[in-house]
Order: structure tokens, then sequence, then C-alpha cells
């Protein structure tokens, strides 16, 4: 199955809008991060229901938002949700994004890198659309350190990239990015019940739980392009 054909499928069951739930947990402190300024231009890779992209409109005020996702689907759903001329959402391929050379300020993804078939590549794309001293802040909570995390790949059709902390800051500098940043943004706001109440439908022990939400939770690697 492809990536477009799963996330379809999420979509038309309305599963775009529990991630957004689930992601913003962790999204909302890496977007305060991001060094962004009035009339800047965002892209999102792997957009789904466009949640950032309506975000940093409302708290940075940038210029121009662009969405892309591979799901016309989580696409359609996205437009129903936005209504903001200056945000852009369409269809494309990570490993060839439809921008020119240097043309973009900043470039956000959440929880979608690890689905991109050629990661070297995307970051080699994301380097040459991004201008002088942008920024990428690439947010997974799928990986290596993660273990709890890892048998997400067998309940998804689509192959996953599961890198460590060292490969994400090996393979941004190999496509030319500077390592700015590394961390783990914990997740505080998912509720985790006491030990006597394990194990539960999805877990087996509080202790799991608690590495994969408060330990772990999402990993935050930060690459500028070079001056």
């Amino acid at each position: 199955m492809s990536a477009r054909e799963e996330f379809d499928t999420w979509a038309a069951d309305g599963r775009d809008k529990g991630m957004e739930d689930r992601h913003w947990h962790t999204a909302k402190h890496a977007l305060a991060r991001m060094p962004v300024e009035a009339g800047d231009t965002v892209l999102d890779l792997g957009t789904g229901s466009g949640y950032v992209l309506r975000a940093l409109r409302e708290t940075a005020d940038i210029g121009r938002g662009y969405g892309l996702d591979a799901s016309p689907e989580m696409l359609q759903n996205a437009r129903s949700y936005t209504d903001d001329p200056q945000i852009g959402l369409f269809r494309g391929d990570f490993d060839a994004l439809p921008f020119a050379t240097d043309s973009v300020d900043h470039v956000f993804s959440m929880e979608a890198f690890y689905y991109a078939t050629a990661p070297g590549r995307t970051l080699e794309e994301i380097r040459r659309i991004l201008r002088p001293g942008g920024t990428f802040y690439c947010a997974v909570n799928y990986y290596e350190e993660s273990e709890h995390t890892h048998e997400w790949q067998e309940m998804i059709a689509i192959e996953m990239t599961l890198w460590n902390r060292a490969e994400y800051r090996q393979a941004f500098r190999d496509a030319g990015l500077v390592v700015a940043e590394q961390d783990e943004i914990p997740d505080r706001e998912v509720e985790i019940p006491p030990e006597d109440e394990f194990p539960t439908e999805d877990w087996e022990s509080r202790e799991a739980m608690v590495d994969r939400y408060r330990t772990h939770g999402t990993l935050l690697t930060v690459g500028v392009a070079p001056a």
C-alpha cells in the first residue's frame, strides 16, 4: 500500500483530527522555538489537517503557508478546515518539492518525515529550497531510542525509516544542513493512569507508557541552511 492509499483511508475515517489532537501536545512546543517572523514563507511537510499552518498564521503572522501531503483525502479535509487565502494546500512528493531554490524561510514536519521513500533525497530538497539561514524543524515520535514506538511498523503497510538521534544528525549534515539543535520534547498532556490500573488495552505496564510519553516523547532535530 502507498502512503497516499494509507492516509486516504485515515482521512475518510476521520482520523486526521485525532492525529491533530495528539500531535499538538508536542508540536506546539516545537513551533514555539521556530524563529518565524511576520511575512515569512513556511512549508509544512505532511500537513495532514493543516493545523500547523493555521496556528502559525494566528501566532506568527507568516506571509505564506504551504502544506504538502501525499493524500488527496487529507488535503480535501484540510481545505474544509482552512479559510485563509494565504495558505495553499497541495499534493506532492517529499523527494521532489515544487519550490524554487532559496524560496522558503522555514520547513516544518510533524510525524511525517519517516514516511519519505528517500529520506536523504528529501533532506537535499529541503536544503535546496531553504533560503540562507532558513530552518528545518523535523519532529518525529518514531525513532530508535523510543523503543515503545517500534511496533508501529507492524500496524502500517508503508515502509518507515527508523533512525536514531545520531543518524538524524548525520543525515542532516550529509544534505548540507547545519544541525543547530536536537532535543526530546516530552508529552505531558497524555494522562498516565496509576500503576494499579495496568495493564490497559494498549499498555502492558505504566513504566512503558511513561517511557513513551514522558521520557522520549517527540524527537526534534533542527537544521539550518548555511548563510
